[in-house]
Parts: structure tokens; sequence; C-alpha cells
């Protein structure tokens, strides 16, 4: 999409993210998951965040005080957010790209949440940053990712669709589909009596579970286990999302950074 970058999404949805995207996932499963897979090896960890938005699954991790949280975003505006969701500052955010950025290691988890991966657009950004988290995470430690499971055969084409609707609100949903590239963009066009027209742009490049393994085993993991959702449930054929845990190998840094400068 034209114009469009690092920062756009969290630009354009932070003053609706909370309210539109609050069920999206169960936050009490998934603290509680990442809490045991965390320190399942030791008495305290470190954890990651990417795309780490409003907090709102970095803050409650970092309730507990046996982990020490660090989340990254590109978004001004998303990190405004997350402080004010966390007034006693537990959370370490930084402002920056989740593939040149990130802060150095070692952390025994890394976490991508919802689609949060399949916002790395340009190609091949996706296998540098599997390549960036391997590179520090402790051996052994693993990276989280949680995303939703592509139609095969993915269709192509355009659609319009409502949103919401209310008497003084409407807000359209226009979306666009490439197979080819499992490109899918689009804008929420948001109509208001008071406000006017508001634009929220959105793009992803998304991979299904077969790729995004492929991509783990050539950034140096292996595939440790597969879920429904966050509760751990058990993956099914129709399922629309998946949480995959992958594994560091245990070989060193330099092994790894080399398989990095390759990709």
């Amino acid at each position: 999409m034209e114009g469009y970058d690092r920062t756009t999404y969290g630009e354009a949805f932070a003053d609706v993210y909370d309210d539109w995207y609050a069920d999206v996932s169960d936050v009490a499963a998934t603290t509680s998951t990442l809490t045991e897979l965390a320190l399942d090896r030791r008495p305290t960890a470190r954890v990651l965040e990417l795309g780490v938005g409003s907090g709102r699954l970095a803050v409650p991790l970092a309730a507990d005080h046996r982990l020490s949280v660090v989340g990254i975003d590109a978004s001004p505006a998303m990190l405004a957010l997350a402080r004010d969701r966390d007034p006693d500052r537990r959370v370490t955010l930084i402002e920056g790209d989740m593939v040149a950025d990130l802060p150095p290691g070692p952390f025994d988890l890394v976490l991508v949440a919802y689609n949060t991966l399949f916002n790395l657009t340009a190609v091949g950004e996706q296998a540098r940053c599997f390549a960036a988290v391997a590179d520090r995470l402790e051996p052994g430690g693993r990276f989280v990712v949680e995303a939703f499971v592509p139609d095969e055969p993915a269709p192509s084409g355009d659609v319009v669709a409502v949103r919401s609707m209310s008497t003084d609100r409407v807000v359209l949903s226009i979306s666009r589909q490439d197979a080819a590239r499992q490109i899918a963009e689009g804008q929420f066009v948001e109509f208001t009596e008071a406000g006017g027209v508001r634009l929220r742009p959105w793009s992803i490049r998304y991979a299904t579970p077969h790729q995004l393994d492929a991509i783990a085993d050539a950034a140096g993991f292996d595939l440790e286990a597969r879920w429904a959702d966050m509760t751990r449930a058990a993956p099914c054929d129709d399922d629309d999302r998946h949480v995959t845990v992958y594994r560091r190998r245990d070989h060193d840094r330099a092994t790894i950074g080399a398989r990095s400068r390759r990709s």
C-alpha cells in the first residue's frame, strides 16, 4: 500500500485498539501459559514482546515479580497507551523496529501475539525477524508465535463490508487480497456525524503454519508445540488460528548469526 510504513497501523488504530480488539485473545490464558513457559527452567526469566502495542499482554505478564518484561513497538501512539496502562513502569518499553532494533538478550521467551508477525510485509523480513529473535534467546529459549491460519486455497479479490453501524457512526471494511503474494491490505473507513471521515489502513503478509515452520528451522528453531489457542487446546484441521512454540536449538550465537546473514 503506497505510503504505508512501520508506524502506520499503530498510529491509525491506537485510539480504538483496546475497544475494537479487547476480545481478540484470552489475556488470562495467555499470561498463564507464557509465565509457565518462561519459568520452566529457572526461578526468574526475561521476556520480550514484539509489537507490544497498548500493553494488554505485557503489563499483566509483568505483574508477576519473577518476570522482567520488555516490549518493543514502532508506534509512539501505541507506546503511550502502554505507559498509561503501566503506571508502576514494570514493563521496559522501546520505540523501534521488531527486526532491526531488538534489545540485546539473552531472553528466556519472546512473544509475538496475534498476527503481529504478519505486519512485517517486506519479502524476507519475517525470516530476518526469526533470526534476530534466535540471536537474542538463551539456548533452549522459546519463541511463541500466535497467528491466524490462512484459507487454502487463499482467495484473491476485493471485499467491502459493514464492520459496525449505529445512529451516528458507520465503519466500513474495505480490503484487497493477493493470494499469489500472500498480501492482504485494506482500510477501515469510519464515518461519524460529528467527526466526518477517518481512515484506518492496515497491511499484512500472511504465512501458513508450514511456511513459518520452515522459516523457524532455517533460523535455528525446533517446533516444540502447536495449539489452537493460548488455553493449549489441541489443534484441529479447521482452526482459524494457531499458537506455535518454537525452541531455540542449543547452538552457539555465532552459528545463528551466520545463518541470519545468509537469509
